[in-house]
């Protein structure tokens, strides 16, 4: 048995709820590729900032150009067993809120309630003129429709549903406007360079202050979206648990860290929960 994570679950067992904070490393084994190396650098080009794709019609282009290809996979991809654990440890009353940085709404398909979609989710679609939501499905038959002879070859995936193309491939490519307007048609995500909104940061903060403690499942806290969440649970002395293959910004305040898949830490953490339940019935 790894020692660090039987250290990490005997503390996992000694307090009553936590807040798990998920982030790429939860979905890569439902085939949806992570951001970083085990070092916290980048595996690829940082993704577009949003004052590129506002302020630049190319780079819309080639940005759903790219996600028009990526999405075709990314939105086939099935909840693994990691996203289930979590449903579960939820509804043994063990976890209270999820906040996830993820866009792939998987944890909501493994049956987890209470999730936090901290960074937004890519099936919805929203017009930056008029702020009307729409459906990713519809969006991306009105992509279809608007390039039938379009091909483009897909080099690889990445992590947030965009793909890598050949580089003058998307010049051809044609993107409607809002089918309710006509103007500017954004995945309803937070890119790089937005701002999380207010109102669901504080809702996580909130999560956070009620549970006895912060788990972190598969993400390297180098962006400080989620950094700032370890940094509350350490400022209110509240453990900080890690999960996560390879590099983390918190290593050094975490109080526990497991360095490896999520999957295998996880499933370690629900049969010890299990098992207590179990011997508690027993008796």
């Amino acid at each position: 048995m790894d020692a660090a994570l039987e250290a990490l679950t005997q503390r996992f067992m000694s307090q009553a709820s936590w807040v798990v904070l998920g982030g790429a490393g939860m979905s890569t084994d439902s085939g949806i590729p992570d951001y970083r190396d085990e070092s916290g650098q980048w595996k690829h080009a940082e993704p577009i900032q949003f004052q590129e794709f506002a302020g630049h019609a190319l780079c819309r282009q080639r940005y759903w150009a790219r996600s028009f290809l990526g999405w075709q996979r990314f939105s086939r991809a099935s909840p693994n067993a990691g996203h289930e654990i979590l449903a579960k440890l939820e509804s043994r009353g063990k976890v209270g809120a999820l906040i996830t940085q993820n866009v792939d709404g998987l944890h909501q398909a493994a049956g987890s309630q209470s999730v936090i979609d901290l960074h937004g989710k890519l099936d919805t679609v929203r017009c930056l003129d008029c702020l009307v939501q729409f459906a990713r499905l519809e969006f991306q038959k009105s992509l279809k429709d608007s390039n039938p002879d379009w091909h483009a070859r897909v080099f690889r995936y990445r992590a947030d549903g965009d793909a890598e193309l050949a580089e003058s491939s998307h010049e051809s490519f044609i993107v409607p406007g809002c089918p309710h307007c006509g103007g500017i048609a954004k995945p309803d995500v937070v890119m790089f360079g937005e701002s999380v909104p207010r109102a669901r940061v504080e809702t996580a903060m909130a999560a956070i202050d009620q549970a006895d403690g912060l788990l972190v499942a598969g993400s390297s806290l180098m962006l400080f979206s989620g950094f700032r969440f370890v940094r509350r649970a350490v400022a209110s002395a509240k453990p900080v648990l890690i999960i996560n293959q390879g590099h983390t910004r918190a290593d050094d305040i975490a109080t526990h860290k497991f360095s490896g898949n999520c999957t295998v830490g996880l499933d370690h953490l629900l049969r010890a929960v299990d098992g207590a339940t179990a011997r508690t019935i027993a008796r």
